[in-house]
């Protein structure tokens, strides 16, 4: 195994978004108002719910940027190379992703994986094996808890820092990417990322395979407009099962691949897109 790398130490201060800035100075502009004007107390209160309310919408917006940086699609120049990120969430399954890591080398194409560390660390060796083949890990929480959007900044910062050394531990690289389950998440989120060196990746188009069973449907979501640039989301954990009782991933991952090829267009991991 390779040895595993130090926690990469964030080279900015965290700056609390435009959003967040807003959220406190609406906070303090109603505290003010109930401390001038106390008849006024319903509007203060009316104007903290509002905002309160907005937050909650953002977060749950996984495509949104309100709350802090969210990767939607690779930069300019992994664009211009034509590149595509294929990505790959809620594994390793042993049953499962071994058939989508055959899949990408007959393609000849690379893909992230988006792993739930608990479930990394009871396959290490086939976290191991995702790496060998050329792909990359990427940090998908400890346990992908429903309440996880819920959680305070002390409950983030172990349910993601604790993800990052169990990945690190399996694999031997530590993670530089997180995408939060189900891309929900709090205003709390973006500093505990930042403190962890991380970065929150989103996705540009996704094929609903966990509900979804016929693979040309799930073709049709991911390619409709598919482009240079885009992030595309499938799982090789969790999928909807086809006729035969097979996740429609492994049907729906090599059409994806091969109309990928037909248009000249790369299957890179993100590391590789971020970070040529």
């Amino acid at each position: 195994m390779h040895a595993t790398a130090p926690s990469p130490t964030p080279s900015k201060r965290w700056r609390a978004p435009l959003l967040l800035q807003a959220s406190a100075a609406c906070h303090l502009g109603a505290a003010g108002l109930v401390a001038a004007a106390p008849p006024l107390w319903p509007w203060a209160l009316g104007a903290v719910a509002l905002d309160h309310a907005l937050l909650t919408a953002t977060g749950l917006w996984p495509r949104s940027t309100w709350l802090g940086a969210n990767l939607l699609r690779l930069p300019a120049a992994a664009t211009a190379r034509g590149e595509v990120a294929v990505t790959l969430d809620d594994g390793p399954d042993p049953a499962v992703t071994p058939q989508v890591l055959d899949i990408l080398d007959a393609h000849g194409a690379r893909a992230t994986f988006f792993c739930i560390a608990e479930q990394a660390a009871r396959h290490p060796a086939l976290a191991r094996e995702i790496v060998r083949r050329g792909h990359s890990v990427q940090n998908h929480s400890l346990r992908h808890r429903h309440d996880f959007s819920l959680l305070g900044p002390a409950g983030l910062k172990r349910e993601i820092g604790q993800a990052q050394d169990r990945l690190a531990e399996a694999t031997g690289q530590r993670p530089s990417c997180f995408r939060a389950p189900a891309g929900l998440r709090n205003l709390f989120l973006d500093p505990v990322l930042h403190a962890l060196g991380l970065r929150l990746v989103a996705w540009t188009r996704r094929g609903f395979d966990t509900r979804e069973a016929d693979p040309q449907t799930v073709l049709a979501r991911l390619t409709r407009n598919l482009a240079a640039g885009d992030i595309v989301l499938l799982h090789d954990r969790h999928g909807a099962p086809m006729a035969d009782g097979r996740p429609v991933v492994l049907q729906a991952l090599p059409l994806l691949l091969a109309r990928l090829r037909s248009a000249g267009l790369h299957a890179v991991t993100l590391p590789e897109a971020l970070n040529p």
